[in-house]
């Protein structure tokens, strides 16, 4: 897969949902969910290197965050946790990078889909529906565009987290939630909650 340029400008993402966690629905899909907190940039990685225990061929992840909240670092952490080849880095001037597993496990594809408005049909030229099957698939700012890949699809949520009215720099509040039939079965919310070291009620 070739690399597209990507300008580097980017735009606030919309912030994380309450504390706690919650089982519902999302467009018909059942929905869990696991809440975490990280507190420095070592912490996300591992954080991604957890998520990856979770994660197999097939698997959609969106990654939902604004500049500077953790993305590529957490996304960095998936890629060691799935043994994949290269330096997993920002995708500021690509679509698109196609990390391949050393350990015979999926690779790992890591999408930017910040300048992509139009949905699947503009992104039909990165053959996403074509590289899922034998993949884990990443995609920063993919809410609203590449849903329709899949079903089932884990949505990562990151914001700062604020304390006494000021921000607190390396601290971040992440929400993991499960869409679809394929993160309902094997306890849903507890499966991840476990996974994650996250506090389920």
């Amino acid at each position: 897969m070739e690399e597209v340029p990507l300008e580097a400008q980017r735009s606030q993402a919309a912030p994380a949902p309450e504390a706690g966690h919650s089982e519902g629905t999302e467009g018909g899909a059942s929905r869990t969910e696991a809440r975490i907190t990280v507190d420095s940039p070592d912490a996300m990685q591992d954080l991604g290197r957890r998520i990856a225990g979770l994660l197999r061929p097939g698997d959609l992840v969106l990654l939902t965050g604004e500049l500077g909240a953790g993305k590529t670092t957490l996304t960095r952490g998936l890629g060691e946790g799935l043994g994949v080849r290269g330096a997993v880095t920002s995708p500021t001037f690509v679509i698109a990078r196609v990390h391949p597993s050393v350990t015979g496990g999926p690779a790992l594809v890591h999408v930017d889909a910040y300048r992509l408005g139009g949905g699947l049909e503009e992104m039909e030229d990165l053959d996403l529906d074509v590289s899922l099957p034998e993949s884990v698939i990443v995609v920063e700012w993919g809410d609203g565009k590449v849903e329709e890949l899949s079903d089932d699809r884990l949505h990562v949520v990151i914001a700062r987290a604020v304390g006494h009215e000021e921000v607190l720099d390396d601290v971040r509040e992440v929400s993991v939630r499960g869409i679809g039939a394929r993160w309902a079965a094997g306890g849903g919310v507890e499966a991840l909650a476990g996974a994650l070291g996250a506090v389920s009620e």
